[in-house]
């Protein structure tokens, strides 16, 4: 054996240990996301606690709503424990993405914009994209709005669809989450709400004299689970769980103790 063949062979036992680990290195960053899970024994659900009914908190500061029970009874079927990561709409993607989060379950609608950057389960719950304002008010029509001012809430469907209707002479005001939106409206800082039809009631409710109604649907969306892009087994597990809990009625169930009314048919059909 020469000096060069001395030389090179520790050098190609070098570029061998390197690949390996950047194998090993590769296989941990496409690790699977079931896998991790179950292996940590704990379901991580990205959840707005300030979107009553669907989430929120009761008088003894406890986590409650129809997502927060969804989340409850997908993390039990799986064997799993439930960890709620307080989230607002504007970052209930952000937290999948930078794995703060390992799904989102929170009134979050299914669009093409979202299905871009993270995949979806089929729905399990829906949701109308509304314009409401005090009883008092004549609005039948994005046309009415002309001339006012409306609040909305930045990265809620809500505020997507009003951006489109909504007249050039007219006054947006976009708050970051939920609460302080309904701060705005009950503190009657404006009358007009890009929103669900539940925070209607909740202002109502925290200021009886603003009479808030629905004055127009501008969409009816699908709420599903959000999950990472290209993690077919995690959502081929969470879509049959809710084609399963849509199939027994238990979402139904869940829903109707929360928001009075049944699924949607076109949600329900899900479990046929």
């Amino acid at each position: 054996m020469n000096h060069f063949q001395r030389r090179r062979i520790p050098l190609l036992l070098s570029g061998l240990l390197l690949a390996g680990a950047a194998l090993g290195l590769a296989g941990v960053a496409h690790a699977d996301q079931l896998d991790t899970i179950m292996a940590a024994k704990k379901l991580r659900v990205a959840i707005d606690l300030g979107v009553p009914p669907y989430g929120m908190k009761d008088d003894k500061l406890n986590s409650t709503g129809s997502d927060v029970e969804t989340a409850r009874l997908l993390a039990k079927d799986l064997g799993l424990e439930l960890e709620i990561v307080p989230t607002t709409g504007a970052n209930r993607i952000p937290f999948l993405q930078t794995d703060k989060a390992d799904i989102v379950i929170s009134s979050l609608s299914i669009t093409p914009e979202r299905e871009k950057v993270i995949d979806f389960s089929v729905p399990y719950a829906g949701i109308s994209a509304v314009v409401g304002a005090p009883k008092s008010m004549a609005i039948k029509s994005a046309a009415d709005l002309s001339g006012k001012k409306v609040i909305s809430t930045r990265g809620t469907t809500n505020d997507q669809e009003v951006t489109k209707i909504l007249p050039k002479d007219a006054t947006i005001v976009r708050f970051d989450d939920d609460a302080t939106s309904i701060t705005a409206i009950v503190s009657n800082q404006a009358d007009i709400f890009a929103t669900a039809p539940p925070l209607l009631k909740v202002i109502n409710e925290k200021n009886p004299s603003k009479q808030m109604e629905v004055k127009f649907v501008m969409k009816v969306n699908m709420l599903a689970v959000g999950l990472r892009k290209d993690e077919a087994r995690l959502k081929d597990k969470v879509d049959a769980w809710v084609r399963a809990n849509l199939k027994n009625g238990k979402l139904d169930a869940i829903y109707k103790k929360f928001h009075g009314a049944d699924l949607p048919e076109e949600v329900t059909r899900n479990g046929a």
